[in-house]
């Protein structure tokens, strides 16, 4: 079931964050900044276990980011990434979003779900903010893909 997600799922949503981060598949999120933006977080809880995770993080009045996606690599290739990124996408339109972005390893992933590749260029500086934290910065080998809604 993809629902939004609870207080008490934070440490299992970093936990899972954490796995992929570990790797350098996308960035770490601290139990702070889960908090902060619990609004923005799905999950994925099959009674009780949070087998996936995404969020939707608005930037600016017509753009946000689909960010932190990750699925437990014990029920990967089931499915959830896709429900999880459709629920953010149908939140977005929702709520009157114009645009949601993404920055990826996985394009053929995101591509599947409308997102087209662009470069980092088109993507206003503000988007950047947590690139700072990035291991990686300023040498990001992330795709930067955009949907328009």
């Amino acid at each position: 079931m993809i629902r939004k997600a609870q207080i008490q799922d934070v440490k299992e949503i970093q936990k899972l964050l954490l796995n992929f981060a570990s790797r350098g598949d996308m960035l770490p999120r601290s139990l702070s900044e889960i908090y902060e933006s619990l609004r923005d977080f799905y999950v994925s809880d099959d009674n009780g276990q949070i087998q996936g995770t995404a969020a939707l993080h608005i930037v600016w009045d017509n753009l946000a980011e689909v960010r932190s996606v990750a699925v437990a690599e014990n029920v990967g290739r089931s499915g959830i990434g896709s429900q999880l990124v459709q629920a953010c996408i149908a939140e977005a339109r929702q709520i009157g979003l114009k645009r949601i972005f993404c920055l990826t390893y996985k394009p053929d992933f995101f591509g599947k779900h409308g997102f087209r590749l662009v470069d980092k260029s088109e993507l206003p500086h503000k988007v950047w903010g947590d690139c700072i934290k990035c291991a990686k910065f300023p040498d990001c080998d992330e795709n930067a893909m955009i949907l328009d809604l």
